[in-house]
């Protein structure tokens, strides 16, 4: 994270137009694809629609097809890491969208056993589970230390754009046909990966060679362990937001006896506030530590929850939409920007994909976990244990060692650095003098 010196820091701030022209055009053209690749995503929010109406599947069915084909979104956040470190962030981005596409094709025209739509659906989230984590390692290779905050919020944003447009689109395309749901899905993606393919060059990466013995692995310990743990540990921030997803829609239809409409409108206020806050946040990120706003993250997913916790009631869940969303907006900026400065660029990847697992792997947990707290003890104690999981997520980055970015350290002495911790400032200046594909992509060639 980067603070503005000098000179810089008189001028008045620019206007986020003016820094999204200033980012390498191949950041652009990915924000762009990636925007819309997400509003072209009609069949992922209406899949269990699809196959209980389409394909005559019972909902318990169609719900353990659906869990069964997700493990797809881990196994694809594994595989991105590897793929861009053996050909590149552009193939894999392309081949994650080749990936969904291919999927979508076989569960929109197969007329098989059940156990086929699993296998398709699992092959499209394999795709899906490849993007964001080849996504954010592009923007870890082309964007300088002072850019990443922003990069990454704008990822974000569009992607929150592209999910809020996505399902309404998907609806529409349903209501006429599930061919066309499924089609327009496809081509979208397919587009995508046209467009990719033309305008991000294939080597983003700047650096040295590696050597071998030191590629791709990811240890407990060692110079990127301070890394490793911090995206473990993101799963307490993770997770709640997972829970949201599966008990709000039917903590309000149950226990509210409000119309699932509600839901909608919690997904509205969310991208109202990401869209409206986004960008002031990320501003204002880079005045303080990395451990403050992580812990400043979990206060405010833990005041969120708490409001819906204790005052369960159709106020509380817009009031509590509110303010976790801001804790929401802070973790997923810093996160991936600390890995970007922190880890060097021959295994950014890996932790890039480690931090996709991450979120995998609370798509497969919480549901489970959080029915089985429903089922045994009902709503109320499903609303404690999402509250305790950000508290639990403040106790660990409290105690976590966690270091400060080179970039955004404040300007006078400072102490020794460490010998062994990859310097962002350092990095950034190698990219932006090496010689190599890098400087036409600055230059927007």
């Amino acid at each position: 994270m980067a603070t503005s010196t000098g000179e810089g820091a008189a001028a008045a701030p620019k206007a986020w137009t003016a820094r999204f022209k200033e980012l390498p055009l191949p950041l652009r053209v990915l924000f762009v694809t990636s925007f819309v690749n997400r509003a072209g995503m009609f069949v992922f929010p209406l899949l269990a629609v699809y196959l209980v109406r389409s394909k005559g599947l019972g909902t318990a069915e169609a719900g353990l097809l659906i869990s069964v084909g997700s493990t797809g979104l881990l196994v694809g956040s594994l595989l991105s890491g590897p793929v861009c470190d053996l050909r590149g962030r552009r193939d894999a981005l392309v081949a994650a969208l080749v990936l969904n596409a291919v999927g979508y094709l076989g569960l929109g025209t197969l007329d098989g056993a059940p156990w086929t739509y699993a296998l398709m659906l699992f092959v499209a989230l394999v795709g899906m589970g490849m993007f964001g984590p080849a996504a954010n390692t592009l923007i870890a290779d082309l964007a300088t230390a002072e850019q990443r905050p922003f990069s990454y919020t704008v990822s974000y944003i569009g992607n929150n754009l592209g999910m809020g447009v996505g399902p309404l689109l998907g609806g529409v395309a349903a209501a006429y046909s599930y061919h066309v749901m499924f089609a327009g899905n496809i081509v979208v993606g397919l587009l995508c990966a046209v467009v990719i393919r033309v305008w991000v060059p294939r080597d983003t990466r700047t650096g040295t060679a590696a050597p071998k013995a030191a590629r791709g692995k990811v240890r407990l310990g060692g110079v990127h362990g301070h890394v490793l743990w911090m995206v473990l540990a993101s799963f307490f921030y993770v997770a709640p937001l997972i829970g949201l997803e599966y008990a709000l829609p039917l903590a309000v239809t149950t226990e509210l006896n409000a119309s699932a409409g509600l839901v909608g409108v919690v997904y509205t206020v969310n991208s109202i506030v990401v869209v409206g806050l986004g960008l002031q946040l990320e501003k204002r990120i880079a005045r303080y530590p990395i451990r403050t706003l992580l812990l400043v993250a979990g206060v405010l997913w833990a005041l969120g929850l708490a409001v819906l916790d204790i005052g369960f009631s159709l106020a509380a869940v817009l009031a509590s939409t509110v303010v976790w969303t801001l804790g929401e907006i802070i973790a997923s900026v810093v996160v991936p920007t600390y890995i970007a400065d922190h880890v060097d660029e021959h295994r950014v990847g890996r932790f890039m994909a480690l931090n996709g697992f991450v979120l995998g792997l609370a798509r497969l947990v919480v549901p489970f976990g959080l029915g089985l707290i429903w089922e045994n003890h009902g709503a109320r104690p499903v609303l404690h244990t999402m509250l305790v999981t950000p508290l639990v997520g403040i106790a660990v980055f409290a105690v976590l060692r966690i270091r400060s970015s080179t970039a955004s350290a404040p300007a006078g002495p400072a102490g020794s650095p460490d010998p062994a911790a990859p310097s962002s400032a350092s990095a950034s200046a190698s990219v932006e003098a090496g010689p190599g594909p890098a400087d036409a992509v600055r230059s927007g060639a």
